[in-house]
């Protein structure tokens, strides 16, 4: 599946939301999808069972912490959790790159590809919310 085709399958409920607008937010609920299908690759191993649960827990706390942080205005308090949610994706990229022996290599340049910008705009964003009155 690629990022076009899951856009099209996202309920209008979610499309609806202002926080919809925000790229990498957009982005971070993607790669939890893939991150699952990933995740079931992993289980499949003794060895990829525990870095599969740590990576659907990380790359889930991604888009959890840019909603959590968006419902709570703007400011100090969002930046906090953008620079949580900014954790996990390092964290996530982590992951699979723990796991690289488990998953293809176009996989995970792909996982990869879809992350740097994930934490590059996360940390920009943090930064402008830390500085906003």
């Amino acid at each position: 599946m690629n990022y076009g085709e899951w856009m099209e399958k996202v309920p209008q409920s979610i499309k609806g939301d202002p926080l919809w607008d925000l790229e990498i937010y957009r982005k971070s609920l993607f790669l939890y999808d893939l991150a699952w299908f990933d995740c079931d690759k992993m289980l499949k191993h003794d060895l990829g069972r525990p870095l599969a649960r740590q990576l659907i827990r990380s790359s889930g706390s991604i888009s959890a912490n840019i909603e959590e942080g968006f419902g709570r205005g703007f400011g100090k308090d969002y930046a906090r959790f953008l620079r949580i949610a900014l954790g996990s994706a390092r964290e996530s990229r982590g992951w699979y790159y723990k796991g690289r022996h488990l998953l293809k290599p176009d996989v995970l340049e792909h996982r990869f590809t879809l992350l740097n910008p994930i934490i590059a705009g996360l940390t920009t964003l943090a930064n402008q919310q830390a500085r906003w009155k």
